[in-house]
């Protein structure tokens, strides 16, 4: 039996030499069945223009790498930081998205919607007078013209004032997306 294997091994390696190998067909002509070769010279798409879409398209993961790689290009900036948080926001990862969004704070002081989005996690989080001190602020920036912002930090004021825990009034909140990286809070 092992010297029937032996020669099957010894066939095998025999035929593996007559053939011309490679990713071509005998012709020299590239199969139809491999992925096209890559165009050096070609265009590529927008990173943060293809996070905002997949965002759209409630396609966080896929969202989340195409901000990583608009990162690699334009760097960390507030807007790319806002998307990674937002994206995890939306999948339900508060502790990475309080993380996140407080790094596009800190790199974009003036944008209201990083603060909005900050203002959601901490909503979401329980962190009622935080949250609210975040939408006041975002509030502020965006000169009252946002009305989800606004929304938001009424919300939250009055979760503020009635901020008795009754477990049978235990809601779920479902976040809408306005604009580009501004969200709703709605119960």
């Amino acid at each position: 039996m092992p010297l029937r294997l032996f020669g099957a091994a010894i066939l095998t390696c025999f035929m593996a030499a007559c053939s011309s190998g490679g990713l071509t067909a005998s012709d020299g002509k590239p199969d139809q069945l491999y992925a096209p070769s890559i165009d050096p010279n070609g265009e590529s798409v927008d990173g943060l223009l293809v996070g905002h879409r997949l965002m759209d398209a409630k396609e966080y993961e896929l969202a989340i790498e195409a901000y990583q790689r608009a990162a690699v290009q334009y760097g960390l900036t507030g807007e790319i930081l806002s998307g990674i948080g937002s994206a995890n926001l939306a999948m339900g990862r508060l502790g990475q998205a309080e993380r996140i969004l407080r790094r596009a704070v800190k790199e974009d002081e003036t944008n209201p919607a990083v603060w909005n989005n900050l203002g959601v996690v901490l909503m979401e989080k329980g962190k009622l007078s935080e949250a609210a001190a975040t939408f006041q602020k975002a509030y502020a920036l965006d000169n009252g013209e946002s009305d989800s912002i606004r929304d938001n930090l009424r919300l939250a004021i009055a979760k503020l004032e009635n901020s008795f825990y009754d477990p049978s009034e235990d809601q779920q909140y479902k976040l809408v997306r306005r604009g580009t990286g501004d969200y709703l809070i709605q119960p």
